[in-house]
């Protein structure tokens, strides 16, 4: 693995000095005043400024914290990019503060904003942070977009300049970027400015620089006006304040343009101050990293465990499942997708398995969801919206009937996790807990994971939250829960006509406020209006209840947990005035490995019916199991495939009041670049109902 790649490469000779800063006086106004003023991260840049500055206050203040303490430690491996790097704690924070001071030298004023359109790697959240630390305003998005949404985004944040993931993205945006916006400078953070093809004689005054360039141009800077007094004399430094904003966030919403989620620094040191209870990291801990980084999730989890000395590990999509046993990291933080792929891959390995070996795993893990049943009724940790207290005498006898049929079930339990559950372990690392954040975390995966003792921690929250506001302790891990709410945050539920609230265990609209709350939408006043009121109280968009106090029976170390259940707007309406909550519905369907992906539909239809992508490997597999084709047919008609898919509905569905009728199949898959999917994998409903329209109408007839 490579060293420091940071403070190894010199400076290239074609570098131009004297033009970079001839760009910079060119590129500001007032100049005389402006160059003078600068601001500076407190407690990183505390020598900058007057007075004790010995308390974070501002993002890019954790990095001399972590380096303080693990200095020589490796924080990053970052194994996929070119150069391939293995970074320090103080190597980190030398990089960001060098950044930082490259933008100044560029010229970049606090206040600004530069937008970072770039995906996970060592190189984005140096940027990330030395944007934050010389008093810029980030504004993120990753590479996957739409061109047409990161113009939108860029122009709607008023950004100046732009970061890019490398020449291939450039490329891929200039000729759009270069005639339809205004950029002062544009910032590769991979690759050489030579993979460039779209610059013209109309575009060569934006000025490139490659990340080195601007990482060597801060050194060089901070090197002189640290060696000499009358250089350092010429600035004026401010620090920010933990008011100012640190970051836009543009939501990755189902419908509409993206709103620009405003994050304050103090709303991202609430995650970072408050994250703990929920991951207790220890020094020497592996992550394994794998979200885009602009996703506010992983985002501020990422800071989080550089407070706490881990060394994270960045992986691919393409990679996770090689990485996973080739790290074995202590924690995965990571979207519902994965544990669902991840469950799919195992179910899939069993199956494929001599009749004995199905058997005996099967069997095994039928015994140890049963245990677990058994177990979470006498440890108290069931859910209930019964607010009646159960009577002592009825929850002893409860407490005691399960404590024997656990103690039973126990030995074999043992004995799974000896011979079934530790090669499992094995193959997938996560020795600590998996979280999953960022969408609904499907039951029967909660279930499973738990059944073989892989601890996964369920989480909720949102952009606007910053995000996190509610998640699953590893001591009180509910299972169909989010958990409760972490520190300094309320939660109520109202009722979505009234906005009365509601007592625990009714079921309504969730709100929040607290410290993580985000400021507003920028510059849309309207929407901020719409989600905020004038105490502060966020409206989620979510339905979802809270567990009431019990000091007896089955609930009662569940008490004040919070249970997600769908979101408001996806709420369908039939012509018969049913409400039905698809999300249900769809987590029920995706049980059946047949189907690949589900869209229930049917607003103001008197049934339901539904979209399917089926997993037509699966398809074929089932068919010939059911004898429809013979077993060296490589065929499914259409008709007989609608008949297997009818059949697993009823199968998975069987619990539910609703049934779903008509069904529009489709071969095409809901994917990021076929725009039906957002980058944080949740499909765009509307998105794949406006594209088949017709096709669900005809459905109808």
């Amino acid at each position: 693995m490579a060293s420091n790649h940071f403070t190894t490469i010199t400076l290239p000779r074609t570098i131009n000095y004297a033009a970079v800063r001839r760009f910079r006086v060119f590129s500001q106004s007032n100049i005389d005043t402006l160059l003078t003023r600068r601001k500076c991260s407190p407690f990183l840049q505390g020598s900058l400024l007057s007075g004790n500055k010995d308390d974070w206050r501002a993002v890019p203040d954790i990095w001399k914290s972590s380096a303080d303490k693990y200095g020589d430690k490796v924080a990053l491996l970052d194994p996929y990019h070119d150069p391939p790097s293995a970074i320090t704690y103080k190597q980190l924070e030398q990089a960001i503060l060098d950044f930082a001071e490259g933008l100044r030298v560029i010229g970049v004023r606090p206040g600004e904003k530069l937008a970072l359109f770039a995906d996970n790697s060592c190189r984005w959240l140096v940027a990330d942070q030395g944007m934050m630390a010389c008093g810029a305003i980030n504004v993120v998005r990753g590479s996957r977009s739409s061109v047409e949404e990161l113009l939108h985004i860029y122009n709607h944040s008023e950004s100046v300049a732009l970061a890019v993931d490398g020449p291939e993205m450039f490329n891929w945006i200039a000729e759009t970027f270069y005639s339809k916006s205004s950029m002062r400078f544009i910032i590769l953070l991979w690759g050489e400015k030579s993979g460039l093809s779209v610059i013209s004689e109309d575009n060569k005054d934006v000025q490139i620089f490659s990340f080195m360039e601007v990482i060597d141009l801060g050194r060089e800077s901070r090197k002189t006006w640290s060696d000499s007094h009358e250089a350092s004399q010429q600035y004026v430094y401010e620090a920010i304040n933990s008011e100012d904003i640190a970051t836009l966030v543009y939501s990755s919403g189902t419908t509409g343009n993206p709103k620009g989620v405003v994050l304050t620094h103090q709303n991202l040191l609430h995650q970072i101050k408050n994250l703990w209870e929920i991951v207790p990291a220890e020094v020497g801990d592996r992550f394994l990293s794998m979200l885009p980084p602009w996703h506010a999730y992983e985002r501020a989890c990422e800071y989080f465990i550089f407070t706490c000395g881990v060394e994270q590990v960045y992986t691919t999509v393409r990679n996770l499942k090689d990485d996973l046993k080739r790290y074995q990291p202590h924690y995965l933080i990571s979207v519902p997708l994965v544990f669902e792929t991840l469950y799919s891959g195992i179910q899939k390995q069993i199956s494929t398995s001599s009749l004995v070996r199905k058997l005996v795993a099967l069997t095994f893990i039928k015994v140890s969801l049963a245990y677990m049943e058994y177990r979470r009724i006498y440890e108290g940790k069931c859910l209930t919206r019964n607010t009646k207290q159960p009577s002592i005498i009825h929850s002893m006898l409860d407490w005691l009937w399960a404590s024997i049929i656990a103690s039973i079930l126990f030995p074999i339990h043992l004995l799974a996790k000896k011979l079934v559950y530790s090669k499992i372990h094995s193959a997938i690392g996560i020795s600590k807990a998996g979280i999953s954040g960022g969408g609904s975390l499907p039951l029967q995966v909660d279930k499973f994971f738990e059944a073989i003792g892989v601890k996964v921690q369920n989480g909720y929250g949102l952009t606007e939250t910053s995000p996190v506001i509610a998640a699953r302790r590893p001591r009180c891990n509910v299972i169909g829960s989010v958990g409760h709410p972490v520190q300094h945050t309320e939660f109520k539920v109202v009722d979505s006509e009234t906005d009365e609230v509601l007592p625990p265990g009714s079921k309504g609209i969730l709100k929040v406020r607290g410290p993580p709350v985000m400021k507003g939408y920028f510059k849309n006043p309207l929407a901020t209006n719409q989600a905020l009121d004038k105490d502060g109280w966020l409206n989620t968009g979510d339905l979802g209840w809270i567990v009431p106090h019990h000091s007896t029976g089955r609930s009662r170390n569940s008490s004040g947990v919070v249970v997600v259940d769908g979101r408001a707007k996806d709420t369908i309406v039939l012509s018969t005035g049913e409400n039905v909550e698809p999300a249900e519905l769809e987590e029920a369907a995706m049980r059946s490995s047949i189907i690949q992906q589900i869209v229930v539909v049917g607003q103001d239809k008197r049934r339901l019916g539904a979209i399917i992508v089926p997993n037509r490997e699966e398809v074929l597999k089932v068919a010939r199991e059911l004898s429809v084709i013979d077993s060296i047919s490589s065929d499914v008609s259409e008709e007989k495939v609608m008949n297997i898919i009818y059949k697993e509905l009823k199968t998975w569905m069987s619990e539910s009041p609703f049934q779903i009728g008509p069904i529009l199949l489709v071969n095409e898959p809901f994917t990021i670049d076929n725009g039906l999917i957002t980058p944080t994998m949740k499909i765009q409903r509307d998105r794949v109902v406006a594209k088949y329209k017709e096709q669900i109408e005809n459905l109808y007839k």
